[in-house]
């Protein structure tokens, strides 16, 4: 399973209910099904990836995530989960809204573009920052809305939203503690674990 897929999974309670938003290959799933007997349910828009989940036995929906998740009723699931698609949709301030309301919590992950590599680039070069967790060119990223782990927070702030947990982890998923000590500056990529607004 992939690193970031395990970190996940460990937070997921045994026959827990779940929505994976932009689930790819079902990968999370299908573990999530055999290990915790989870009842679960992805979101996907690839053709391929939706094959994938059907070989794999993994429930899955075709679905646009920038067309919202009003097919959902309210508290449907105990858990949304989102992994590095955040920064991909058009409103990920109202997405996240949504996942609160069709879920008790969510777990989303993301990119840290104020990575001080990316700072770096940016200072030196005049460009947009390539990074190992930001790999791609502006003209082809699929990234639109780019955001610091302090950006998110400040949102998480603004909305009143609970942060039950926080991982912040280098490229190949490990915690250092130069990340632990300046996340915002050292970490490459962020799980929140999040509730409901206070």
């Amino acid at each position: 399973m992939r690193a970031d897929l395990a970190i996940i999974a460990d937070l997921v309670h045994q026959g827990a209910r779940v929505l994976d938003l932009g689930c790819g290959d079902g990968e999370l799933l299908a573990e999530l099904e055999h290990t915790k007997g989870v009842n679960g349910y992805g979101l996907e828009i690839d053709p391929d990836m939706i094959t994938a989940c059907v070989a794999k036995g993994v429930n899955v929906i075709e679905q646009n995530l920038d067309e919202g998740l009003a097919n959902f009723p309210s508290s449907s699931f105990d858990l949304v989960v989102m992994t590095e698609t955040l920064q991909a949709v058009r409103q990920p301030d109202l997405l996240i809204d949504e996942m609160l309301r069709i879920g008790r919590e969510c777990i989303v992950t993301f990119p840290n573009f104020g990575h001080w590599q990316c700072r770096a680039y940016l200072a030196t070069r005049g460009r947009m920052p390539i990074a190992r967790h930001l790999p791609h060119r502006w003209f082809d990223t699929p990234n639109i809305h780019l955001c610091t782990f302090a950006d998110f927070e400040r949102l998480c702030n603004d909305k009143a939203l609970v942060i039950h947990r926080r991982f912040v982890v280098d490229t190949l998923y490990r915690n250092r503690p130069l990340i632990n000590r300046f996340p915002n500056m050292f970490g490459t990529i962020a799980f929140y674990h999040l509730g409901r607004s206070r």
